[in-house]
């Protein structure tokens, strides 16, 4: 197993940002290796230094890859200001933040290679999957799980209505601009990145009509694009056959588009 290193570089409005990195098994610092770049869900959530066998930072570097993992605005652990800075702004200085981050990382580590850069999240990560397509053409490709499209229509069929209600100012109706300004699904002409999307069918947090939109929004316009639907899943995948599925699945994808 290989450690989690950390390092600190300028974030959006000049605030400090950590992210961390992680090297494969058998890393040669004289190599160039293919970056697989992690956002984490929640968005109020953070990569910590854990393991268990969903999102693995081990496991996504293990083929031969170095992970760079970001901390941006909306993590937890580095003061509520920090963490609150996020709602109502999902696509704006996290963004800057992210950007900033896979910028330095690639800057300050000269064995990494930036031609051939992955994306991959989950939940609200799966949403930056999405707001990634239409704002930015630094990816090879993108890993999109359980990820939000559209959030107006996310709005009307999610189990958790407190969570964008606070997210973006209240319920669509009454006028909150949040739901339009970061709304991935009003860039959708922009969307050119090969992608993976995966989805629980038993997902009722971000229901599954989130992921197949992404899915024809890409293969509409003759995108490369796959869909895993997992039928006995909700919002995480749990079943350790099912996470053999899922790690083979992005495997092949991270080896079609990296290698």
């Amino acid at each position: 197993l290989q450690p989690l290193e950390p390092f600190w570089f300028q974030g959006a409005e000049g605030d400090r940002v950590q992210g961390f990195l992680v090297k494969p098994p058998d890393f040669d610092p004289t190599g160039s290796w293919p970056v697989v770049f992690l956002v984490h869900g929640g968005p109020q959530g953070a990569w910590t230094d854990n393991f268990h066998y969903r999102w693995n930072y081990n496991m996504f570097s293990a083929p031969g890859y170095v992970v760079v993992a970001i901390n941006p605005r909306g993590s937890t652990g580095y003061g509520q200001e920090f963490t609150d800075e996020i709602t109502m702004d999902w696509g704006g200085r996290v963004f800057t933040d992210l950007m900033n981050g896979l910028d330095h990382a690639l800057a300050a580590y000269d064995f990494l290679d930036g031609d051939r850069v992955a994306a991959a999240g989950a939940s609200y990560g799966g949403y930056m999957m999405n707001w990634f397509q239409g704002h930015t053409d630094r990816f090879r490709t993108i890993i999109n799980h359980d990820g939000l499209f559209d959030l107006r229509s996310m709005y009307f069929a999610t189990e958790e209505l407190w969570f964008p209600e606070w997210e973006f100012g209240g319920p669509p109706w009454e006028g909150s601009e949040a739901y339009d300004r970061w709304n991935p699904a009003a860039s959708v002409e922009e969307w050119d990145t090969p992608m993976l999307i995966v989805h629980g069918a038993q997902d009722y947090r971000v229901p599954l009509e989130q992921g197949l939109a992404s899915f024809t929004a890409l293969r509409r316009q003759d995108v490369p694009a796959r869909l895993l639907v997992f039928p006995d899943e909700g919002h995480f995948v749990l079943r350790p056959s099912n996470a053999i599925v899922w790690w083979n699945t992005i495997y092949g994808w991270l080896e079609r588009w990296l290698t």
